[in-house]
């Protein structure tokens, strides 16, 4: 077997393997030399790292098992220092010395650092790689004022990062308007504009000619005089390519390492590819052409060298990506000159800016700005080179419909168009693998086409597409609905990010998917509440400020703005003490009614809410969560100690389950019944959960309504023992309570799930019973219960509510 060195552990040289791995995995004996700590990663999703949106693990693209499967040696944080190309031997920085056959340069780049006074000092850093992210997250720590140098894609991205960290955030930019390489001015002054509204600060046209401060950085000195304060300064300014290993070894090196179209360099078997190498007098940082020119050595390693086929010819530029929030995607020739023309939409109201530039009746190039849905179709109009004389102008870039019904562009595109820039994955390709494979979701797309493995801009193209190939297929409880107005995540995405993520506060989820509204909105910030606490519920605290004021208060407001107070009764049982009590305070506070609810408890309504505090006290009972998002009641028959027609202990069992979920959160309210027999005196066919009792037995109906959507309930199963009805209770509330969407009521949950599935996991699979069951046990005994933050012991804490009842 003959032995292939990679020098590099980057996207370029792994994809390369890949491809190779994919046309003869047997053929290589493979060595990698890689000077970081790590496996394979997506440097592109760094910014995702720094931000809070993604971990380090999130963005690895193969992990240790992948090397491992493919018998491919991985030196790990090793640097090569030495090539004998004579000899075909690699030397590495602790002393090894490896053998190849053929050797693979993907070294690619090193972050320019600007040669100024201080550059050396504590505290100035680049933005290429995991340390330094893991830099800028430990400085934050410390540190509140940051700059950023380079008002580029990598500079904006940095600081979004900064200001996620809560840091204060200047962007020092030469030029005169951002991201000069990928945008035209208008659509850089919206840029602009949309990031001041995020709170990063730009000093545009400034020089930086020294740094401050002794050993670490405490400002920036401007070329014209002014200067700034700063405890991190961050250089962003470009990447120059790494060659000095190549140089030393003999390599033909211009700007870069010079190959032909082959990725052949100046030395025998030895080859170069990514942002270390220079063709065609071209040198690419963008991770599209990298790919392309793996493919092509690929071919060309693992293929028949007397029949070559056409060889890498180069790339058309072009660039994709969401910067901080917004789409943006530009590609080729997007300036305006003399002998080119343009045609424009600018809509400031919806925030879009789309340009394509025409030279002899071909499109040369576009920048687009907010809506980037057109932008395959233009790349693909840009490649082949397409006459558009017979088209109308018009047509080229049409008037977005943004209503919820309107077709994806996707649905027109040709099979051949690229859906996936990055990875150069077309339309049919994702067509024939959703049909082959049975596809159904976009992860699963992208395990099997790559599409969305790099960037992620094609990822709603691909959804599209998804939706699209699948037709009926496509359930409409799939189709992804915003949570609300303040983000495009859905209720399953936002759940999906907080648990990937470990995020644990409200403001925290907010920041790291960009929401629209910084503030949230009283839709947004319970649910958020809610997933946090049902997904971490050992690490997160219960943000009240993120509640309705029915339950920040424990008492539900009327129509005429006073509250009504519902202590509970476990079961509907109560005894003389509990309601002298409650008779007691209806008489001290004037309670103008008195109302026997429906779940079987005492209503004091018309309380003002000043008096809340100390009606809570007199009482010295716990909140029956009559407001609450949670289990309100267990409505009990009186059983078969008093019913003739009892033949099971209803009371005792509704008490121990209201005592074992009382003030659990849910994504809405739940109500329970429990009937002795058959009669359901308790009305357990319409609940939630529903038991009735049978002859030695319990039969579990769940799902019911009797509201106005009135729906009876669905028998899940039959249970003999009490132990087994609580046990299924829990992995029933438990499944409802990880898969519902916030504010959906059991009974359209089920409706959604099917009543199949449902029993599927909670009754016929045991060992997924038990471990819902157990997670229930967790949240359980870990859930904070609201009522014990405010009442000890009968003994109300005033300062909880001069902070809640007040606000």
């Amino acid at each position: 077997m003959k032995k292939l060195v990679l020098i590099g552990n980057g996207m370029a040289g792994i994809r390369t393997l890949e491809e190779i791995i994919k046309r003869d995995p047997s053929m290589y004996e493979i060595t990698i030399f890689g000077k970081e700590p790590y496996p394979n990663y997506n440097r592109i999703l760094l910014s995702k790292v720094l931000q809070g949106d993604s971990s380090v693990e999130d963005i690895v693209l193969n992990d240790y098992d992948w090397y491992e499967k493919h018998g491919i040696t991985l030196r790990k944080g090793e640097e090569a220092v030495e090539v004998d190309t004579e000899q075909q031997i690699v030397y590495g920085n602790k002393g090894e010395a490896v053998k190849y056959d053929t050797l693979l340069f993907a070294t690619g780049s090193n972050p320019f650092m600007l040669p100024i006074d201080g550059a050396d000092k504590e505290g100035v850093i680049a933005f290429r790689d995991i340390q330094d992210c893991e830099t800028m997250i430990e400085s934050s720590k410390k540190y509140k004022k940051a700059a950023v140098i380079g008002g580029g894609l990598l500079g904006l991205e940095a600081a979004r990062g900064l200001l996620n960290l809560d840091m204060e955030v200047d962007v020092v930019h030469l030029p005169n308007f951002l991201m000069e390489r990928q945008l035209d001015e208008p659509a850089a002054k919206m840029l602009r504009q949309e990031l001041e509204s995020q709170g990063m600060n730009f000093l545009m046209e400034k020089q930086t000619v020294k740094l401050r401060g002794k050993d670490r950085v405490t400002g920036l000195l401007f070329k014209d005089g002014s200067s700034i304060e700063a405890d991190l300064v961050v250089m962003a300014i470009g990447i120059r390519p790494n060659v000095q290993l190549a140089k030393e070894a003999g390599l033909e090196v211009d700007r870069a390492i010079v190959v032909d179209d082959y990725m052949r360099t100046s030395a025998p078997n030895v080859y170069a590819v990514g942002e270390c190498v220079q063709h065609r007098d071209t040198v690419y940082g963008l991770v599209a052409p990298l790919y392309e020119q793996g493919k092509i050595l690929a071919e060309y390693l693992t293929g028949d060298k007397k029949s070559l086929g056409k060889g890498y010819e180069g790339t058309l530029l072009y660039t994709q990506l969401k910067v901080s929030g917004v789409d943006v995607f530009s590609a080729g020739e997007f300036v305006d000159k003399p002998d080119t023309k343009a045609i424009r939409v600018h809509d400031e109201f919806e925030g879009i800016y789309k340009k394509v530039v025409v030279r002899d009746n071909k499109v040369i190039g576009s920048v687009l700005f907010g809506d980037t849905k057109d932008s395959p179709r233009l790349l693909d109009m840009m490649k082949k080179g397409q006459d558009i004389s017979e088209m109308n102008k018009v047509a080229i870039l049409p008037s977005e419909d943004h209503s919820a019904g309107a077709e994806s562009p996707v649905v027109a595109m040709d099979a051949s168009e690229t859906i996936c820039g990055c990875n150069g994955v077309c339309k049919g390709d994702v067509v024939t693998a959703i049909k082959e494979k049975e596809l159904s979701s976009v992860g699963e797309v992208t395990a099997h086409t790559n599409a969305g493995r790099s960037c992620g801009g094609c990822k709603p193209l691909v959804s599209d597409l998804l939706e699209h190939t699948l037709g009926e297929a496509f359930s409409e409880a799939d189709k992804k609905q915003p949570m609300c107005g303040c983000t495009d995540y859905s209720h399953e995405e936002v759940l999906e990010e907080i648990r990937s993520k470990k995020l644990t506060l409200v403001k925290e989820v907010m920041n790291v998917l960009e929401w629209k509204e910084p503030e949230g909105c009283s839709g947004c910030r319970p649910a958020i509440n809610y997933y946090i606490g049902m997904a971490h519920p050992t690490e997160s605290d219960d943000d009240m400020n993120s509640k309705f004021i029915n339950e920040r208060v424990h008492a539900n407001i009327q129509n005429d703005g006073t509250f009504s107070v519902v202590p509970r009764m476990y079961g509907g049982v109560t005894n003389p003490e509990e309601l002298r009590k409650i008779a007691d305070v209806a008489d001290k506070y004037k309670v103008k009614m008195v109302k026997v609810t429906g779940g079987q408890r005492l209503d004091l309504l018309g309380v003002n809410k000043e008096d809340l505090p100390s009606i809570w006290e007199d009482l010295g009972m716990p909140s029956g969560h009559a407001y609450g998002k949670s289990v309100r009641t267990v409505k009990t028959c009186v059983g078969q100690d008093f019913c003739r027609f009892g033949t099971q202990d209803s009371i005792q069992l509704g008490i121990d389950i209201e005592k074992r979920f009382q003030g659990l959160q849910t994504p809405h309210k739940v109500k329970m019944g429990v009937s002795a027999c058959p009669r359901n005196c308790a009305e357990s066919g319409i609940k939630d959960i529903g038991l009735v009792g049978l002859q030695g037995a319990w039969e579990m109906y769940v799902a019911g309504n009797g509201g106005i959507d009135l729906r009876q309930g669905d028998l899940l199963c039959t249970l003999e023992t009490d132990e087994e009805v609580m046990e299924m209770i829990s992995a029933y509330m438990q499944y409802y309570r990880e898969t519902a969407r916030y504010l959906e009521r059991t009974s359209h949950w089920l409706e959604r799930l099917g009543l199949e599935h449902v029993k599927s996991v909670v009754v016929e699979d045991k060992e997924q019973r038990a471990a819902l069951a157990e997670r229930m046990d967790t949240a359980i005994a870990q859930f904070n219960e609201p009522w014990q933050q405010i009442i000890n012991d009968g003994k109300i804490k005033q300062d909880y509510f001069e902070a809640n009842v007040t606000s």
